[in-house]
C-alpha cells in the first residue's frame, strides 16, 4: 500500500502525480474513474460528483486542500451512521417479512484476532454496557454499489473500512457515547485469519481502515479492542447500497451552515453541495453531499467532515425520536430491503429479532445525553498520517472502560466513608489472575505469581493464584459482596492501586485481583499522575457535541464561499 500524505501541498514537496496515482484509473470515478472535469464524465453516470478524488487506500485525512479519494467512499460515511440511527428510530415500528429479512443479512465471526479482551463483570445490578462497532465498507459487491461507487474494475478489490466509529451505551442505558477514529490514523493490526480461506495475516502496522482487508469485519474489531481496550459486542457494517433510500425516507434533516458554502473549485474538488447561510433540510443527493463535504468544511480535512457527519447524525436522532417520520408501511418496508440488503453483521447479532431488541436499547438513551467525539489526534512527526494523542486518546478511551459518560453528566455519588477492612489481612481470600495475554504484545509469563508473592510479603498469606490468562487492559479488584468493600479497598491501598480499581461485580466469586496490561512489569503498579483523580468527561480535544445540540452550525472555510 502506498502511505498517503496527510498535510500541505504535495505540489511544493514532490512532483506533480499523474493520473494512475491520483487513482483515476483505479475506477473511484462513475463509469470508468475519470475525475469530473475529464472527458466522458457526465451526471448521466449517476450519483453525485466525486469529492475531490480521494484515492489512496491508506487513508485520506490531510490539510491544504489537496486531492484524495473519490465520492464512493464517502457515501460510506453518513450510510454507517445513518444504519445506527434507523435502529434508533425504527425500534417501535416492528420487523417485515422476518425470515426473508434474515435471508438479505450478511453474517461474519466477531473477531479474528486471537485471544481478545475478557467481556467485563456485570455491575452491581446486573447491568453490562453495549459496545457497537459501526462499519462502512467501500466493497463494490454488488451492480448498486457498483454504480453508487464507480470502478467496475475495481469489484474484486478487497475493501477498506473507511467509516469507524464505536457506539457504546452505558450499563444503565442513561448515556451513549460514540467515538470517531480518523480513517488513517496509523494503528498496529493483529494478527487474523480469515474465516473463508483460512489465509493468516500476519501483525503489521498500517493504517486502521486497512484492517478490514486482512480476512473482514472481525479484524477490524480485533484491531480496536487492542488499540482502546474496550471490549467490543458487536459489529454492524454497510456498503454503498441503500444509501439514498434511507435518506429520502426519512424525509430530510436539517443542517446548518453559519456562511454560504459551494464544495466545488476550477480542478474538481468538492462534492458539490451549494447551501445559502442557515438551515435547510437536506435528503437524497443533498444529504449525500452534505455527508461528503470536505472542502467546505473547516480546514478541508476528515476531521471537520466528521464533524459534520456528528451534527447530521444528531438531527437525524432528533427526527427520529419526535415519532413524525418512517410512518408510511410502503416507505418502511423499503428501507428494511435496503438495510438489511448493505449490511453485515457479527453472528451474535444475525437476526432482525436480535437488531430489533438492540434498538430498543438504544432508544432508552434519551437525546440530550447523546454525546459524539472524534478520537483525540495528532499528525506523525513526517505529517503523513494520524496518530492517537499521547494521554487525551487514552484518557478517552478510559472513559468507555469505565463506563462513564462522555458528557461529564454522570450523577454524582454523595461523598461517603470509605468502609473499613473486615477480614484480617492474613485470612482475606484473594485469587491473582493473570491478565495481560495481549494480541499483539503477547503475554507476560508469571505476572500473577509475582503479585501474588508481593501479596505474601505485605501480609495477604491467604492470597493465591489462577493459572489461566486473560486479556485485560486496566488491572481491577472485583467482589461481588458488599461487606468486602472496605477489604478491597485496604488491598488496592497496599497494592498502591486508584480506588477506580476496585468493583463491585454480580457474577464475582469472592474476590479477584486481575494483572492487566497497564502492569505488564514490576512488582510496584506503576502509578502515573491523576491515578487517584479519575476524569468524568471527554478531553476537549475530542470535540464533542451533544446530541440535543439543534443550534450547531458547520463552520465554512471562507475558499468554499459564495
Amino acid at each position: 500500500m502506498r502511505q498517503s500524505s496527510v498535510r500541505g501541498d504535495r505540489s511544493r514537496r514532490r512532483r506533480e502525480p499523474d493520473a494512475q496515482e491520483l487513482g483515476w484509473d483505479d475506477g473511484l470515478y462513475p463509469d470508468g474513474g475519470l475525475p469530473p472535469d475529464a472527458p466522458g464524465w457526465t451526471p448521466a453516470d449517476g450519483g453525485v460528483p466525486p469529492e475531490d478524488g480521494d484515492t489512496s487506500a491508506d487513508g485520506g485525512h490531510r490539510k491544504g486542500g489537496r486531492p484524495r479519494r473519490g465520492k464512493g467512499r464517502k457515501v460510506l460515511r453518513w450510510t454507517a451512521l445513518s444504519l445506527a440511527v434507523l435502529i434508533v428510530g425504527g425500534a417501535s415500528a416492528g420487523y417485515w417479512y422476518y425470515e426473508h429479512l434474515n435471508a438479505n443479512l450478511r453474517k461474519a465471526p466477531r473477531s479474528l484476532g486471537g485471544g481478545g479482551l475478557k467481556k467485563p463483570d456485570p455491575n452491581a445490578f446486573g447491568q453490562s454496557p453495549l459496545n457497537i462497532l459501526l462499519l462502512g465498507s467501500d466493497g463494490r459487491n454488488s451492480a448498486e454499489n457498483i454504480k453508487l461507487g464507480g470502478a467496475r474494475q475495481d469489484a474484486d478489490r478487497k475493501p477498506l473500512a473507511d467509516v469507524q466509529m464505536l457506539l457504546h451505551v452505558s450499563a444503565d442505558r442513561s448515556n451513549m457515547s460514540v467515538i470517531s477514529i480518523p480513517r488513517d490514523t496509523r494503528v498496529t493490526i493483529p494478527q487474523c485469519t480469515d474465516p473463508k480461506t483460512h489465509q493468516v495475516y500476519p501483525q503489521t502496522s498500517a493504517a486502521i481502515n486497512q484492517s478490514l482487508q486482512h480476512g473482514g469485519p472481525g479484524c477490524t474489531l480485533a484491531t480496536w479492542q487492542e488499540l482502546t481496550g474496550v471490549y467490543i459486542d458487536h459489529f454492524m457494517m454497510v456498503d454503498f447500497s441503500g444509501v439514498v433510500s434511507m435518506a429520502d425516507a426519512i424525509g430530510g434533516v436539517p443542517v446548518c451552515v453559519d456562511n454560504n458554502v459551494y464544495s466545488h473549485d476550477s480542478k474538481g474538488h468538492g462534492s458539490g453541495l451549494k447551501l445559502t447561510k442557515g438551515t435547510h433540510s437536506v435528503k437524497g443527493v443533498q444529504a449525500l453531499q452534505w455527508l461528503r463535504t470536505r472542502y467546505g468544511f473547516e480546514d478541508n480535512t476528515d476531521i471537520g467532515r466528521a464533524k459534520a457527519q456528528h451534527m447530521y447524525m444528531n438531527s437525524m436522532v432528533r427526527q427520529l425520536k419526535q415519532g413524525t417520520k418512517l410512518t408510511d408501511p410502503g416507505q418502511l418496508r423499503d428501507l428494511a430491503e435496503a438495510a438489511t440488503k448493505s449490511l453485515t453483521v457479527d453472528d451474535g447479532l444475525d437476526t432482525v429479532k436480535k437488531l430489533y431488541d438492540l434498538g430498543g436499547d438504544l432508544n432508552r438513551v434519551p437525546t440530550k445525553r447523546i454525546t459524539m467525539v472524534t478520537m483525540p489526534w495528532q499528525y506523525s512527526p513526517d505529517e503523513s498520517y494520524v496518530m492517537p494523542k499521547p494521554g487525551d486518546a487514552e484518557a478517552t478511551f478510559a472513559l468507555l472502560r469505565n463506563d462513564t459518560a462522555l458528557d461529564g453528566k454522570d450523577k454524582k455519588k454523595k461523598a461517603t466513608p470509605d468502609p473499613k477492612a473486615s477480614t484480617p489481612k492474613g485470612e482475606l481470600k484473594v485469587v491473582v489472575q493473570n491478565g495481560t495475554n495481549s494480541t499483539v504484545n503477547g503475554p507476560v509469563s508469571g505476572r500473577a505469581a509475582v503479585i501474588q508473592q508481593r501479596l505474601a510479603g505485605l501480609g495477604y498469606g491467604a492470597a493465591g493464584t489462577d493459572p489461566a490468562l486473560t486479556t485485560q487492559a486496566d488491572t481491577t479488584i472485583t467482589y461481588r459482596d458488599k461487606g468486602l468493600r472496605g477489604d478491597a479497598l485496604a488491598l488496592a491501598k497496599a497494592l498502591g492501586l486508584p480506588k477506580g480499581a476496585v468493583r463491585e461485580s454480580s457474577s464475582a466469586t469472592g474476590m479477584r485481583l486481575v494483572i492487566g496490561n497497564d502492569w505488564r512489569t514490576g512488582s510496584a503498579y506503576p502509578k502515573t499522575s491523576g491515578d487517584d483523580k479519575s476524569a468524568d468527561k471527554a478531553p476537549d480535544s475530542a470535540d464533542a457535541l451533544n446530541g440535543e445540540d439543534s443550534k450547531a452550525c458547520m463552520k465554512v472555510n471562507p475558499q468554499y464561499s459564495f
